[in-house]
């Protein structure tokens, strides 16, 4: 059993694609926490770590060298007006669910967030329609209800996965309070 003191956050490399793409291809090819029907190839994965980085931060936690989860942000929106706002996105290895490593790199990713004078986080959570879905469950939802986020919103059967429809729902959680103006945002450049 790996301990919270094993583990360590850092940023996110390119060269991290083959591990991190191990820890989500699962949720893809047996969830519907993911709406892909296929898991990316590792080129594709790349480049999207590769991308995140140019702007918003990207987490790791890993132990030994071996990544057992991962967190970042992206835009909420590509317009301007937007720029306070972020979503959020978070992936733990299938072993470690319930050892707080999802808490703790959320933790970190809005703490570097703050950082950045990003002021709002946004989460894009699938939704079960029932209780007895085999290929999701409402532990996202409680999560992030946990971790101070409140329903924004919901979108009825607007996912098609595995022959059935899904929610998604919209939460939102504040990071700091709002200014008039409000203070630049500034790119993420890791950790101090």
């Amino acid at each position: 059993m790996t301990k919270q003191s094993d583990i360590s956050l850092r940023a996110a490399h390119s060269g991290d694609a083959a591990q991190l793409l191990a820890i989500y291809r699962p949720y893809v090819l047996h969830t519907a926490i993911s709406f892909e029907y296929e898991a990316p190839a590792e080129d594709e994965f790349r480049a999207r770590i590769e991308k995140t980085l140019t702007h918003y931060p990207y987490i790791v936690a890993e132990c030994a060298g071996e990544a057992l989860g991962y967190a970042y942000a992206s835009p909420l929106h590509p317009r301007a007006a937007y720029a306070w706002a972020a979503e959020s996105t978070v992936y733990i290895q299938e072993d470690m669910h319930g050892a707080g490593l999802g808490r703790r790199l959320y933790l970190a990713l809005e703490q570097e967030l703050r950082r950045m004078n990003l002021l709002s986080i946004n989460a894009c959570i699938a939704a079960p329609r029932s209780a007895d879905d085999p290929y999701l469950t409402e532990n996202s939802l409680k999560f992030h209800a946990r971790m101070g986020y409140r329903l924004a919103g919901r979108f009825h059967q607007c996912a098609y996965k595995f022959d059935r429809w899904y929610d998604m729902v919209w939460m939102e959680k504040d990071l700091a309070p709002r200014e008039t103006p409000p203070q630049p945002v500034k790119p993420w450049r890791g950790f101090l």
